[in-house]
């Protein structure tokens, strides 16, 4: 306490200011804090995981017990033409795969009808275009869990690819006895445009939030692009009896009710991820991702709690900079852009590390306009958006 107090002392005999500039100066500081403890403690979770593999550190299951893989499909014939192969040709020795076709009205049909003469452990089931329900997509799901014949459950979407023939058993391995979920990365193809490099640090970025909250014992969401749970507890937790009330949800709902430090795992090596088609349009995606959003206010109050902490830090950190910058004389500015620049860093290594990790695209100056853009893009769906856009009760994607 005498050290702290002589600091305090010598800061207040040597910078005269006011009262409301220690408390914009006090603020910055514990949101610096804050922000370092994230990308440090939680963001740096897929670095250091693999680095762990690679050393041997992690133990997985040497058994390849046979698996149920289940894609919900709608409208979705090109994405199942070209990509269902690369899921039907995995290098694993006994699995399934189930497509549910919710009610398509394109090709679809026939399309499956082909690969089903050429695949023998390729199934189809259908939801009828006529059911009434407000989530299809968990409705489906559930029809596939109960058509599956094995315990262990891999799910994905129609318009995904597994990166290599090894997608399957990159997920299983992580099936020890404890092991309930394994949550894996679903990263999108890459385009040169504005949005698509959006979407990919979105995506990224919320992957960095759930493996690393996961990876340190608090796991709270997966993806249904590539996430996997086994089927009793599918049963267990009586499907999504308490959620058909909301079109979303059918992944990070079921993992924030039952996923804990003991039964969830992470699977981050690069021939474990799936690649997915990005949404062609800005107005798309801003549609996906407020259906997305919804789910989140059903969350524990724990994932809540640290979910928000992280980008509350994040705006009164950028806003106690500008008023400090416009506040402060300028040889105290020099220290408060000291602490800015050195976030910045540690972000950018944290970022770009990872990034390499998961064989994303490097992010430099762009990391700065993401990193402010993006919350205020969840902000607004989550307040004016939520307000100008009813639910759709029939989308699931």
């Amino acid at each position: 306490m005498p050290f702290f107090q002589t600091i305090y002392s010598v800061m207040i005999n040597n910078f005269s200011l006011e009262w409301y500039e220690w408390l914009l100066i006090s603020l910055f500081v514990v949101a610096f804090g804050i922000q370092l403890f994230f990308y440090i403690y939680f963001y740096t979770a897929v670095w250091v995981r693999n680095r762990r593999e690679k050393k041997g550190q992690i133990v997985f299951s040497d058994e390849q017990p046979p698996v149920s893989v289940i894609v919900c499909a709608k409208n979705e014939a090109d994405n199942l033409n070209e990509f269902l192969p690369l899921i039907l040709e995995q290098d694993y020795p006994e699995y399934e795969v189930i497509i549910i076709n919710d009610g398509s009205t394109d090709d679809s049909e026939e399309v499956l009808s082909k690969f089903q003469r050429l695949y023998p452990h390729l199934y189809v089931t259908h939801l009828p275009e006529a059911t009434k329900i407000i989530s299809r997509k968990k409705l489906g799901i559930t029809l596939g869990v109960k058509a599956s014949h094995y315990n262990l459950l891999l799910f994905t979407d129609a318009d995904c690819r597994p990166l290599t023939k090894h997608w399957i058993s990159k997920m299983v391995r992580n099936f020890t006895p404890e092991t309930e979920f394994v949550l894996g990365y679903g990263a999108y193809f890459k385009e040169k445009t504005f949005i698509s490099k959006l979407i990919s640090y979105d995506t990224f970025f919320i992957a960095l939030q759930y493996f690393g909250f996961a990876y340190r014992g608090k796991p709270y969401m997966g993806v249904g692009r590539n996430l996997a749970y086994r089927k009793e507890t599918f049963y267990r937790l009586k499907g999504f009896a308490g959620t058909l009330h909301i079109a979303s949800g059918d992944d990070d709902l079921l993992v924030n009710e039952a996923a804990n430090k003991d039964n969830t795992r992470i699977e981050t090596s690069l021939e474990s991820i799936t690649l997915s088609v990005p949404k062609p349009s800005f107005f798309d995606w801003i549609s996906q991702k407020q259906r997305h959003l919804r789910a989140s206010k059903l969350y524990t109050k724990e994932s809540k709690l640290l979910l928000g902490l992280e980008p509350a830090s994040r705006g009164l950190f950028y806003l106690t900079f500008v008023a400090l910058a416009c506040l402060l004389p300028l040889h105290l500015i020099y220290y408060v852009l000291g602490l800015f620049v050195v976030r910045y860093l540690v972000q950018l290594v944290v970022v770009n590390v990872s990034a390499k990790s998961l064989k994303e695209r490097k992010f430099f100056l762009s990391l700065l306009l993401f990193d402010v853009f993006l919350p205020l893009i969840t902000l607004y769906c989550m307040t004016i958006g939520k307000m100008l856009n009813k639910e759709q009760k029939n989308a699931w994607k």
